[in-house]
């Protein structure tokens, strides 16, 4: 996928088609818990259901990653928002399990394609950690009043599914401002190249698509049956619950903002270790949760630091391939895990119960936050704001950071020594004179040597 898509018109896109992508898995806790209970499902089917829909957004992903360079960015998006509002709209519209089922399928391949559309855009802005961040932003806003507005809006699982299509459909104008396909001469769509170079960082970009996977599939088997702790075992309403989301993805919102005035400042090493152990005790005090001030509590503080460490690692994806192909491998991984979370946290809270289960997602996200981490101190790519090189590459240093087809290896590390100039000596030969400064010019392609 083209990552060559700039302007704050470009911008604003991304950002709605990143909100549009990600909103499904935000909304997941009330889709799980509603198609529970309006299609009589068991807590492990709706679970199920919930965990094909984002299987169906992993695999999108991964196909436009390897595939996504021959077409432009505005089809592909439209694609993917076509996807959604045929998808969901029709799950909404059905109680027959297989067709919401099936309508759950294509709407999944709509959010995956339109997040892949974005992860690769925002790869390829001068500062991506601040695009995602924008777009953290954006979607944990609109997930946010969706989760004060829902409760209001009736029972049954339709609700949820049609509030997804509709920002499909209200993101569709915005598309306007992406790239199309490049034509030929003909008239035909030009057939487009594969990226030049082999990806950079294969180790790295392994290790940390591999580490966000089990990071964001311990995470989200908490939040595919949040809405059931709530319930069943706080003891609280629908509508409680519901603002106790609210208040969490508002706490989010503050946490993001803080992540982007926070920058480069703590690089990415630390958000990234520190926060996923911060999140592992959160986990483990939500799956605990027996009262409204424990739930509140734990979801409140998590929500807060999910974001900003999503944000980091995102931005790390970015960093390691400005094309935009590392960013959207993992952000595919990232869905593979949260694809795989509800049912993996239905099945363990049946069997080991709500605290048994905090407990074993505390563990693997304590176990992986120490790869994604190393990665962060040793792969960490392009720096988190291109001007920032400047303090030590100069300014043809900065213009590459800033390039989308930039290559990260000419790029100077964060947290690089400074390399010292090492001297050359010109011979001079016998019975001349040594020639001065004005003797030198800058060598162009038409000189001969």
């Amino acid at each position: 996928m083209s990552s060559r898509t700039r302007g704050p018109g470009a911008l604003a896109a991304l950002v709605a088609l990143f909100t549009a992508g990600y909103l499904a898995p935000y909304l997941l806790p009330t889709v799980v818990g509603r198609l529970s209970a309006g299609l009589g499902l068991t807590p492990a089917q709706a679970g199920l259901v919930g965990s094909v829909l984002l299987l169906g957004s992993s695999s999108a992903g991964f196909t436009l990653a390897a595939r996504g360079d021959r077409i432009g960015p505005r089809t592909a998006a439209r694609a993917g928002l076509l996807a959604m509002a045929v998808g969901y709209g029709s799950a909404a519209a059905t109680a027959t399990v297989p067709l919401v089922v099936a309508g759950a399928v294509l709407g999944g391949l709509g959010s995956g394609t339109a997040t892949a559309v974005a992860a690769a855009g925002i790869a390829g802005q001068r500062d991506p950690h601040r695009a995602s961040t924008l777009g953290l932003l954006t979607v944990s806003a609109t997930a946010g009043a969706l989760y004060l507005t829902l409760p209001h809006l009736g029972g049954g699982h339709a609700a949820p599914l049609l509030a997804i299509a509709c920002a499909a459909a209200l993101v569709w104008p915005l598309t306007g401002r992406l790239a199309g396909a490049t034509h030929a001469r003909d008239g035909r769509p030009e057939r487009r190249t594969a990226p030049t170079g082999p990806l950079p960082y294969r180790r790295a970009g392994a290790v940390l698509a591999g580490g966000i996977l089990c990071w964001s599939l311990a995470q989200n088997a908490l939040w595919g049956v949040s809405g059931r702790i709530g319930t069943t075992q706080a003891g609280l309403s629908e509508v409680t619950v519901g603002a106790v989301f609210a208040a969490a993805l508002g706490a989010g919102l503050a946490g993001v903002t803080a992540a982007g005035a926070l920058g480069s400042r703590l690089g990415r090493a630390v958000p990234i270790g520190v926060g996923t152990v911060l999140i592992a005790g959160c986990v483990l005090l939500s799956s605990a949760a027996g009262s409204l001030a424990s739930f509140a509590t734990g979801e409140i503080l998590w929500n807060a630091v999910y974001p900003v460490v999503l944000s980091y690692l995102l931005g790390l994806a970015a960093s390691l391939d400005p094309r935009g192909r590392w960013a959207v491998l993992v952000g595919s991984a990232s869905s593979l895990g949260v694809a795989c979370g509800p049912v993996v946290g239905s099945l363990l809270s049946e069997h080991a119960g709500y605290p048994g289960m905090g407990a074993v997602l505390c563990a693997l996200l304590v176990l992986v936050a120490v790869p994604m981490t190393a990665v962060a101190r040793h792969a960490s790519g392009r720096p988190l704001v291109p001007g920032s090189v400047r303090r030590r590459g100069g300014a043809p240093a900065a213009v590459l950071a800033g390039t989308a087809s930039a290559t990260p290896a000419l790029v100077p590390q964060m947290g690089a020594p400074e390399q010292p100039v090492a001297p050359v000596a010109v011979p001079v030969p016998a019975g001349r004179r040594r020639p001065g400064k004005a003797a030198f010019r800058l060598a162009r392609p038409s000189d001969r040597g």
